[in-house]
This record gives C-alpha cells, sequence and structure tokens, in this order.
C-alpha cells in the first residue's frame, strides 16, 4: 500500500478540528461549523432527531456499543419527572486515551451535542462527570460552558425556542469503578462509587431516580456531525452494523503511538501502517483490540475489521478501541499480572467474586512469575474466572477475566516456561512486599 492510500483511511470526523490552533474558543469553533447542528436541530421535533439519531446506526462508543437512538427512546415521554443526561467522561480503561484530547482540543463539540441530545430527550440538565485527574480537560469543559452560557447557547430560553438547558461539569475521585455508568450515577450523587442492581434500568430509574440516558464522550460528540450533515453521510462510513468513524489509540510498541480516526472496521494491520509500523527491533505477538478488559489478540488477527461484530467474532470486543501492542520482547503472563494488579486494587468490593478472587489471582501470578508455581496453578486460574465471568455484580469482573483466559487460551507455553523453570523468575520475594 503506498504512503497516500494509507493516510487515505484516515477519516477526521470527530478529531477534524483538533490540529486548528484555539478550536477549544467558541468564536473559532463557530467558523468551523459549530453550533449549526444545534440551531438546525432546535427547529426540528425532538421525535425526529430520536429517529435520525436510531437511523444512523450509531453505536455507543463507550465500550457496549448499544445503539444510541434505542437508549434515547427508552425515555419515557409525559412522566412528570425531570430528565437527564450524564456524559460519562471518566474513561479510565487501560489503555484509552481518545475522550480526554477531544475535550481539550474541542470541547464544544461535546457541549453542541449535549445540547441537542437533551432537546431530543426532553431534559433541562445535563451533567459530565470527568475523571478527577484529567484537570486540563476539566477546565477546557467549564471554560467553553461559560462562553455558550455568555452567547447564549445554555441558560433559560435558548435562542428564543423556550428550550432551557443547565450542563455541570462534576470531577470525580478517580475511581474506575465509576467507569460503570450506575456506579457512576451513584457518585454523582454524592455516594460512594458502586454499581446498582438492575433491573430498574438508568432508562427510567437512573439520577435521583429519574429518567437517564447515560452517553460516553465520543458517542454524544458524534450528535452534532449526524445531524449537520445527514444519515446518508454518517452511514456511508464505516460498516453495516457499525456505521460512522471511530478513534482508535494505538500506544505500545508502535512507531508513532496516537489517535487514528478511520471509518468503523479498519483492521489492525491498516493501523499500524498509519502509524509508522511497530518500533525498530519489535514484532507483534499480542495485542488488545479495547483496553485490557477485552480479550487480547495475536498475530492471527491482523485482519479482523475493528467493529463491534467482527472483533466479537473472534472472541474479543472493541470496547474502547483503545489497542495496545505488544512484541515479541513483551511477556504475556506479566503484562496480565499487571493488570491485575489494576483490577484488584480497583474493585469496589462489593461482590464477592470480583473482590476475592482478583485477589488470589494476582498472589497466584505472583507464585508464577517469582518461580514457585504449578501446572495446578493454571487450572486454578481458569476455574477462579469461571467463578467470576457472569457471576460478579458488574462488568468490572467480568473484564478483568479478559487477560487472564485469552493468555491462556494463546500463550499457555509462556506460563508452563516460568513454571518448569525455562524462563528466569520476573519477581523476587522483595518485589511481592507490599503488594495490594
Amino acid at each position: 500500500m503506498t504512503k497516500q492510500e494509507t493516510l487515505a483511511k484516515l477519516t477526521p470526523v470527530l478529531s477534524k478540528r483538533w490540529t486548528t490552533p484555539d478550536a477549544w474558543k467558541l468564536d473559532v469553533y463557530e467558523q468551523l461549523e459549530g453550533y449549526l447542528a444545534m440551531k438546525k436541530a432546535l427547529k426540528a421535533h425532538p421525535d425526529d432527531l430520536i429517529a435520525m439519531i436510531k437511523d444512523s446506526g450509531l453505536r455507543g462508543r463507550g465500550g457496549a456499543g448499544f445503539p444510541t437512538g434505542m437508549k434515547w427512546a427508552f425515555i419515557p415521554q409525559n412522566d412528570g419527572k425531570p430528565h437527564y443526561l450524564v456524559v460519562n467522561a471518566d474513561e479510565g480503561e487501560p489503555g484509552t486515551c481518545r475522550d480526554m484530547p477531544l475535550m481539550i482540543s474541542d470541547p464544544h463539540s461535546l457541549i453542541e451535542g449535549c445540547i441537542i441530545a437533551c432537546y431530543a430527550i426532553r431534559s433541562s440538565n445535563a451533567f459530565i462527570y470527568i475523571r478527577g485527574e484529567a484537570v486540563h480537560a476539566a477546565r477546557r469543559l467549564r471554560s467553553a460552558i461559560e462562553q455558550a452560557y455568555a452567547k447564549g447557547y445554555l441558560g433559560k430560553n435558548i435562542l428564543g425556542t423556550g428550550f432551557d438547558l443547565d450542563i455541570v461539569v462534576h470531577s470525580g475521585a478517580g475511581a474506575y469503578i465509576c467507569g460503570e455508568e450506575t456506579a457512576l450515577l451513584d457518585s454523582l450523587e454524592g455516594l460512594r462509587g458502586q454499581p446498582r442492581l438492575r433491573p430498574p434500568f438508568p432508562a427510567t430509574h437512573g439520577l435521583y431516580a429519574c429518567p437517564t440516558v447515560v452517553n460516553n464522550v465520543g458517542t454524544i460528540a458524534s450528535v452534532p456531525h449526524i445531524v449537520l450533515a445527514g444519515v446518508p453521510w454518517w452511514r456511508s462510513m464505516g460498516t453495516e452494523k457499525s456505521s460512522g468513524t471511530s478513534i482508535y489509540s494505538l500506544s505500545g510498541r508502535v512507531a508513532n503511538p496516537g489517535q487514528y480516526e478511520c471509518g468503523m472496521g479498519t483492521t489492525l494491520r491498516e493501523l499500524i501502517d498509519l502509524a509508522g509500523g511497530m518500533k525498530p527491533g519489535h514484532n507483534l505477538r499480542f495485542w488488545t483490540p479495547g483496553g485490557s478488559s477485552t480479550p487480547m489478540l495475536t498475530t492471527e488477527h491482523l485482519d479482523v475489521p475493528l467493529d463491534f461484530d467482527g472483533v466479537a467474532a473472534v472472541g474479543s470486543m472493541l470496547g474502547t478501541s483503545a489497542l495496545q501492542l505488544f512484541s515479541d520482547q513483551d511477556c504475556p503472563v506479566y503484562a496480565t499480572y499487571k493488570w491485575l494488579e489494576f483490577y484488584e486494587h480497583e474493585s469496589c468490593g462489593k461482590c464477592t467474586p470480583c473482590r476475592e478472587g482478583n485477589y488470589w489471582m494476582v498472589r497466584i501470578y505472583q507464585r508464577i512469575l517469582s518461580g514457585g508455581g504449578t501446572l495446578e496453578d493454571l487450572d486454578t486460574l481458569l476455574d477462579t474466572c469461571d467463578n467470576i465471568l457472569g457471576r460478579s455484580f458488574c462488568a468490572l469482573g467480568d473484564g478483568a477475566t479478559s487477560p487472564v483466559t485469552s493468555s491462556i487460551q494463546y500463550f499457555k507455553q509462556d506460563y508452563v516456561d516460568y513454571i518448569e523453570g525455562r524462563t528466569a523468575p520476573r519477581l523476587r520475594s522483595g518485589d511481592l512486599v507490599g503488594a495490594h
């Protein structure tokens, strides 16, 4: 593939303003078609906007890929209760780094998306829940919101339409569990961030027990583009069941890590080409398609379409399209151990399978990596995963099993080499002191 053919794969939509100087300022954003979609949307009927998003095939960019228009349509109307939009900007998945640059470089696209979404679901209040460590992104968002209020795009009687909207940016305390939508809602209410039992679902009993839509940053920021350019344009990109574009976050042993926005269904082979290939001296060995909570894949999967259905067909998940690339100089056993340490630390402790299972799996990995493992440990790991997957209270427990089961599936010999002494111990007794 020539360089021109490679670059043609890039499809900047959400990222098209990122390189424009001062695009985070309202006047620059307006010069770049900003708020035209909002003005168009406020002249339409809310139900027509919901139908448009349904027809577009837009699916949630937060991980699960649930149809966005369908989620909006679930909100009951004429129920006498306030409705809320909550934007999940927590972005705590290891390897994921696409929402932060969007909020830093182009915060008004998220605000404009919030306005359109709130108008569609008849909501007068939106909350953007952002990770506490993302100080710069939160500042940019708050500054952009102030600008929008000053211009009359937020507040009372927006553009004389009778539509009112207030947006609040809420900084969390840096808990990964608050990326789970119901734990996020509890945290937003001032409670401890722990997942809720479902049903009831947020569509009817969300924030303050009222109908609530919870969407990811990328999902909401896509809405103005769809409204402005139309459904056929959006569906012309991506695949039939995964329309539009995705921002793929490449990190690890790649020559030029970063954000690459392409049509859904792009392959890792094409993305590596866009990123200038692997780093010199490194050959791809394993990778994650959507962050560490998605089962790892190998070089056998270089040509798998990176859309929701394509990745699911090979036993993994697109997740947050955070691609972490590891080479023949990296150890899948050690990588899994470090991910598990994270999940053990971030488990909220509400349910026994996740709280206890991850605790003990970390210790089994420490034993294997310090040279004291046995072949029975592999059976114990798989048995523990079987008792976590589908039995934990939320998806954190399920996600923690993904690197364990997939690494044993594809790289069992690496485990056996540690156990049988062919690979030198990676950890020493001193490394285990103070382990979680």
